[in-house]
């Protein structure tokens, strides 16, 4: 099958083939039909976050069931699945306190004694590929634990689905599961891609009654005023003075959707009294956060959210629902249909904060 393979730290991904195990007892073969190219895989391509390498990359993914393990009970052949990057097992301490986003067991992956479910054939035999995020969903076919998807309806558009898998589930779950926004509370979203976008349109769907969406481009801001923002701002020095000013003391719930130092002490800053400030994007690994103490005594907080704290199993069907019934908006969310091979210049235009969110659709 063709896959998109990173092989070096900060070099473009190569199209290759690459071969594809059969399903274990558990485990589940995927026909991708669409992945979207998120920023989280810039993080890993530029280095800021290690992984093995080389490794096929992509995780945010739609497809169909083309085959199951003996064992798989939640799937079946010609599923329609929408991906999730964190598989769960079932019965350790953080699943059955409901935090399945946070299991981290080893059973949903191979050992390192079994053959790999990615691999390169080549004179001197085959040769491991690194499973990205569980998925490595930039290849025409994915091999995932049963508990790494979820069934859908037939009729959801499989480019839309895709997006629920990564950007969508974390934004929505964010404001939803996370930080448990309430009817006419305020909220602030610092970054407008399409975590962001999700987060504003998750907040609207909560009833929050102010939602401010900041960023430095102009035109992201239009787009978040489509999403539900009541209010924008043009992020610079001045921006936690205006949301304070704008709100009368701070807002209840904020929300970093970019991934910097300086952004996710700005979301705590702009806190009301009791106010909740929430980490989505991705910090590089080895910076740290300063934070005033005092500000402490207010009790306000500050806390992570990984994948939008999921249910995904429950929580991404729900998704389809609202997005089929006009509720969720993921048509906008869509910058450009691309092919696997045009997947490098998705990234460039990343990098530039040209675009919402461009979707490898595949035949």
């Amino acid at each position: 099958m063709k896959a998109a393979v990173l092989r070096e730290v900060g070099q473009p991904l190569q199209i290759e083939t690459v071969s594809i195990g059969k399903p274990g007892p558990r485990e589940v073969l995927i026909r991708t039909k669409a992945a979207g190219v998120c920023h989280s895989d810039l993080h890993f391509i530029e280095g800021s976050y290690p992984h093995p390498l080389p490794a096929v990359l992509g995780h945010e993914s739609a497809g169909i069931v083309e085959a199951v393990g003996s064992e798989v009970r939640t799937v079946k052949v010609g599923d329609h699945v929408i991906t999730c990057l964190n598989p769960y097992c079932g019965h350790c301490e953080v699943c059955l306190t409901g935090h399945m986003n946070l299991c981290i067991s080893p059973e949903t992956r191979r050992s390192k004694t079994e053959e790999p479910r990615l691999f390169k054939e080549d004179l001197s035999g085959p040769s491991k590929m690194a499973q990205f995020l569980n998925l490595s969903s930039f290849a025409e076919m994915m091999l995932v634990h049963e508990h790494a998807c979820v069934a859908i309806r037939k009729d959801m558009p499989f480019d839309r689905a895709a997006l629920i898998g990564c950007s969508v589930m974390t934004g929505v779950g964010a404001v939803i599961h996370t930080s448990s926004v309430r009817p006419g509370e305020t909220v602030a979203v610092i970054g407008c891609g399409g975590v962001g976008l999700a987060t504003i349109n998750g907040a609207a769907m909560a009833g929050a009654g102010r939602i401010i969406a900041i960023d430095r481009v102009p035109s992201k801001l239009e787009l978040a005023k489509q999403f539900g923002a009541t209010d924008v701002i043009q992020a610079s020095d001045d921006t936690v003075k205006q949301v304070i000013e704008m709100t009368g003391g701070g807002v209840h719930h904020s929300f970093e959707a970019i991934g910097l130092k300086a952004t996710a002490e700005q979301s705590f800053k702009m806190l009301r009294r009791g106010g909740t400030a929430n980490i989505i994007g991705m910090i590089p690994v080895g910076t740290m956060i300063e934070l005033h103490g005092p500000d402490f005594l207010g009790e306000r907080k500050i806390q992570g959210s990984y994948m939008g704290s999921n249910r995904f199993p429950v929580d991404m069907p729900r998704l389809v629902d609202a997005y089929m019934a006009g509720k969720l908006k993921l048509d906008d969310l869509i910058s450009r249909r691309i092919k696997l091979e045009e997947v490098n210049s998705a990234f460039d235009e990343l990098k530039r904060g040209e675009l919402a969110r461009s979707v490898i659709v595949f035949d």
